[in-house]
């Protein structure tokens, strides 16, 4: 009989899970936030030019967390760099299933298919803008997306709100819409370049 219950008490003790759920979400907190200083980590090695151990934290930083597009977005960044566009793209994908609106994965994916698939980048690139009114220089990018569609008044309207967001732009709008596009001079330069 003695065997019975020490056999019982320690399927009892075994069989119970060895955490809470209030230990699980700390496990998870700390899951993430060990994440977030792999990502810390990665951008700060990429700051100093260290692109393969930048790529080994963000990837360590994803398998702690598979969700984290910061993460996802910077292994684009790094592949881009290096001319691994299909790297970078699927990278960018993973970071925009995410998150759809992150517009620097939507701006980064848009410029690797400016040439190949013009379409999708101009998807992309109003995608962009509606996410981050801001970004000035992806309206520049749409408006010259949209010039070599033929689309000029769209085209326009693109390079205006460009110039309008950051006037250093005016430079960069093609020759044939600068006078339409001039900068007014009570337009802000506190605009973003993304």
């Amino acid at each position: 009989m003695a065997m019975v219950a020490v056999g019982v008490a320690a399927w009892a003790t075994l069989s119970q899970p060895a955490t809470t759920p209030d230990s699980d979400a700390k496990s998870a907190i700390e899951t993430v936030s060990e994440a977030q200083s792999l990502v810390q980590a990665g951008l700060m090695q990429s700051q100093y030019r260290d692109f393969s151990g930048a790529a080994r934290s963000f990837r360590r930083a994803l398998e702690l967390d598979p969700e984290n597009k910061v993460a996802w977005y910077n292994l684009g960044v790094i592949a881009q760099r290096d001319g691994r566009t299909a790297d970078a793209r699927a990278a960018y994908d993973k970071a925009l299933k995410i998150d759809p609106t992150f517009a620097s994965a939507l701006f980064n994916e848009a410029v690797l298919l400016e040439s190949s698939d013009p379409d999708r980048a101009v998807t992309l690139l109003k995608r962009a803008v509606a996410a981050n009114p801001k970004a000035s220089t992806a309206y520049l990018r749409l408006g010259r997306a949209l010039a070599k569609k033929g689309q000029d008044d769209d085209a326009q309207d693109a390079f205006r709100r460009a110039v309008a967001i950051d006037p250093k732009l005016h430079a960069d709008v093609p020759d044939e819409f600068q006078d339409s596009v001039s900068p007014s001079p009570s337009t802000s330069q506190a605009g973003t370049t993304r």
